[in-house]
């Protein structure tokens, strides 16, 4: 990770314009002491000597002293930035249920890992997914404790929000900023000193474009989306541009999204995956399922071979569904089902 003294030397070795490209977050530091438009092509010192000194004043500031300041700022969040790489492996210990009776488990949860958490409504799904988010260390209702790399956390790492181990994905995602998909994303991958950023953007749209089942311009304002595109661009904004190593996913077998798909990518990027289901396509997807009850966690299955071979089937039900769906949206009738889904 570089430090400070790392940074004076970039700063005094490659033109702003390098520097920039490599670390966007960058332009934000300048913007805010009206240095925008000095001369990227120097280095950043060179560029500040023939910057108004005057408006450097008016913050308290010279050339010495933005160097400092932009260098600490950059050392900044490179380091929240790399507080959330290498977790290795998430275990999930057991508290108590309802009752008051143990959890027998412990359960290690391995990157690339989809775990699908079953039971019926009002079970405690949503629980165990709370605890995970707070990972929490035996202070919630349950008394659960979750652990990272084996280690407990303090308060520090479970909710300091720059370096949040934890994203979570729901059915209800809106947004509040009047800004575009494009200027969404861009504002993203800049605070998360994003290389080659541009690339990125343009497959993280493409990827919700993909997931989405009504598709959306670059142009078109995040407050406009759909229900469906808002968590289609989530769940891409969290595989391509997020650094959360844990995601947790509640129920979006409704969300007008192709949900199988959108798994698969979130695993596919290394996270750890939670999802809370009452879907079987799901449910049987994952590796292992948590089963629910009491609000305790009463099982873990690992998904069987004959189970894996039992999606085919599923799969064929869930595309007609679908195309049931689809046909309903743009007005057809449905006066004629595949002869297997006939019921005498």
């Amino acid at each position: 990770m570089m430090k400070s003294n790392d940074f004076l030397h970039l700063v005094h070795n490659q033109s702003l314009k390098d520097v920039l490209e490599e670390y966007p977050i960058g332009v934000d530091f300048l913007t805010n002491l009206r240095l925008g438009d000095i001369k990227a092509e120097l280095t950043l010192p060179e560029a500040l000597q023939e910057a108004d000194q005057e408006a450097l004043a008016e913050f308290g500031m010279d050339p010495f002293g933005v160097v400092q300041g932009f260098c600490q700022f950059l050392e900044t969040f490179s380091q929240q930035k790399g507080s959330r790489e290498g977790i290795s492996f998430l275990t999930i210990h057991g508290g108590y249920n309802k009752r008051k009776e143990p959890e027998d488990i412990n359960l290690t949860i391995y990157p690339g890992e989809i775990i699908s958490i079953v039971g019926p409504t009002g079970s405690g799904k949503s629980r165990l997914l709370n605890d995970i988010e707070c990972l929490a260390q035996g202070d919630t209702p349950t008394g659960r404790v979750i652990r990272i790399n084996g280690a407990e956390l303090d308060d520090l790492q479970r909710f300091e929000m720059e370096g949040k181990l934890v994203a979570q994905l729901s059915q209800n995602m809106n947004f509040v900023m009047d800004l575009t998909v494009r200027e969404f994303l861009e504002m993203h991958a800049k605070s998360r000193l994003i290389h080659h950023a541009e690339n990125i953007i343009d497959r993280c749209f493409q990827c919700a474009n993909n997931l989405a089942g009504e598709k959306f311009a670059e142009e078109t304002k995040v407050t406009q989306l759909s229900g469906g595109q808002s968590r289609a661009l989530m769940i891409a904004d969290t595989a391509f541009i997020s650094e959360s190593p844990i995601v947790l996913i509640d129920e979006i077998e409704n969300a007008g999204i192709d949900r199988r798909q959108a798994i698969t990518l979130l695993a596919d990027r290394e996270k750890i995956i939670l999802i809370s289901t009452h879907d079987p396509l799901l449910g049987l997807s994952a590796d292992k399922r948590i089963v629910i009850k009491d609000g305790g966690i009463a099982k873990v299955i690992h998904t069987t071979e004959e189970e894996r071979a039992s999606l085919k089937t599923i799969e064929k039900l869930d595309n007609v569904l679908g195309e049931l769906r689809n046909r309903l949206r743009l007005g057809e009738m449905i006066d004629q089902l595949p002869d297997w889904a006939v019921i005498e």
